[in-house]
């Protein structure tokens, strides 16, 4: 899909893990209003059900088993030199279950993505939804941000948040906050292809202006960002 502006399609290369429901929501998205390329797939686990949902839309597929491989940075040269061969403007973690290591995510800056189940800051790491629900939290959600060396501690862009319910459990909580995460994670990768959020010098501009901090989504519907 070409632009209205005539700017090419953002070339990505999606990384996951598991089942592929945000992949399958951009994958979605890039046939209609979403400008991107989706050049590759890349699996760390061989029976992720991401993978067909790659081979379903035509999309090149690839599986590096973290198992094969003694440690994260070995790992990381693998997925490297994989990644380069589609020479993307920008990888997109969606479900991917791996620390990358920081020589990898050095060679990448500013052009790589992720979505976290949770309101970063809050709940760096895994089972975010049991955290909240253990700590009484009034409000939960899920953060697009940009990846650093330090675990999901890189800029956040937008952020999702709804309330947790009386009667929420763990699995509930959970299905609610993927379906917002859809949304925010394809309207954050939009604002990258129309070059609209740019992330350089240590700074974050949308639509030239500062992003100073993260938008916040409170509906079920994504709206025009407010900007700082």
């Amino acid at each position: 899909m070409v632009q209205e502006n005539h700017l090419p399609p953002l070339r990505i290369v999606v990384v996951i893990s598991g089942n592929g429901s945000n992949l399958q929501a951009i994958i979605d998205a890039s046939q209609s209003k979403l400008a991107v390329e989706i050049c590759a797939v890349i699996s760390n686990r061989p029976k992720a059900y991401g993978l067909q949902r790659a081979v379903i839309a035509g999309i090149k597929c690839h599986t590096i088993d973290h198992t094969e491989y003694s440690g994260r940075e070995t790992f990381g040269a693998k997925l490297k030199q994989t990644i380069d061969q589609y020479n993307p403007d920008l990888i997109v973690l969606a479900g991917f279950m791996r620390v990358l290591s920081d020589d990898f995510v050095r060679n990448y800056p500013g052009r790589i993505l992720n979505i976290h189940p949770s309101l970063l800051p809050k709940y760096r790491g895994l089972n975010t939804h049991a955290k909240a629900i253990a700590a009484n939290d009034a409000y939960h959600g899920a953060s697009v941000h940009f990846v650093t060396e330090t675990l999901d501690g890189g800029p956040v862009i937008v952020q999702a948040r709804l309330p947790i319910l009386a009667n929420d459990n763990v699995e509930s909580l959970a299905q609610r906050v993927q379906d917002q995460e859809h949304k925010i994670y394809v309207e954050a990768l939009q604002w990258l292809s129309q070059r609209r959020l740019i992330w350089s010098d240590g700074a974050l501009t949308l639509d030239g202006k500062p992003l100073l901090q993260p938008i916040v989504i409170n509906s079920e519907e994504v709206n025009e960002p407010q900007i700082v």
